[in-house]
């Protein structure tokens, strides 16, 4: 298996080279199923994005977009929800209609039905055209944990105490519940045209050379990234330093 793999100076350079491959693939396929995580790591890359759109040096109001994934039972106007980030770094920056985005509604009552129309989504818009990845420090893709199959489509998850402890910061209130989340499934994203994993800082360092070890594991699900048709990884010298 050929993968792309990119080792840059540093964050900025990484989303810059991220960037640059999204907006490659959103030329090409202006009408593609785009799914971008939220969070910090692709906030440089979502950013440049945003920029190119409102330069209008890419029209994004043909695209798709889908939430990778969100947290479970918090409100998606909490600050430090994925969807949140998101709007922030892209969404709420150009001029896109809400129907062109599908996201996980964290409150519902019956959150399989959120699974069941993400899978809709998905289906009806012929797959995802592109997924831009970040890597938790455990491996995780979205919040596919160590352990999740790689076959999975959209579903609900009991998160690790590590992704549990990294959220933190992304909340001001520290004691909302971060126990549980929703997710595409690596399956699905296994089935994106392009798949694209940034990882950034010594933090990222053990699960990327684990990756790199060659080792396909669902101990460490970035590794499943190898068996996709055409995987791209972008990292920083600190990942691999």
């Amino acid at each position: 298996m050929n993968i792309k793999y990119y080792v840059e100076a540093n964050y900025q350079e990484v989303s810059k080279i991220c960037a640059k491959l999204i907006l490659d693939v959103l030329k090409e396929k202006p009408n593609g199923l785009y799914c971008f995580a939220g969070g910090d790591t692709p906030v440089g890359t979502l950013n440049i994005i945003a920029e190119a759109a409102i330069n209008k040096e890419i029209d994004l109001s043909q695209a798709k977009f889908i939430e990778l994934d969100e947290w479970v039972g918090i409100d998606p106007k909490n600050e430090g929800s994925c969807i949140s980030y998101l709007k922030r770094n892209l969404f709420n920056r150009v001029p896109i209609d809400l129907k062109q985005l599908h996201t996980f509604d964290p409150l519902a009552d019956d959150l399989n039905e959120e699974c069941k129309k993400a899978d809709k989504f998905i289906e009806e818009n012929g797959g995802v055209t592109l997924s831009l990845l970040g890597v938790g420090v455990n491996g995780h893709l979205g919040f596919n944990e160590p352990g999740s199959s790689f076959e999975d489509k959209a579903h609900i998850v009991n998160l690790d105490e590590s992704t549990q402890s990294v959220g933190k910061k992304y909340f001001s209130d520290e004691k909302v519940d971060r126990t549980k989340g929703i997710t595409l499934g690596i399956g699905q994203l296994l089935q994106s045209g392009t798949m694209i994993v940034q990882a950034s800082g010594a933090k990222k360092k053990s699960a990327i050379q684990q990756f790199l070890s060659g080792t396909i594991t669902k101990e460490c699900p970035v590794t499943s990234l190898w068996l996709h048709k055409d995987p791209v990884l972008v990292v920083d010298k600190e990942v691999v330093n």
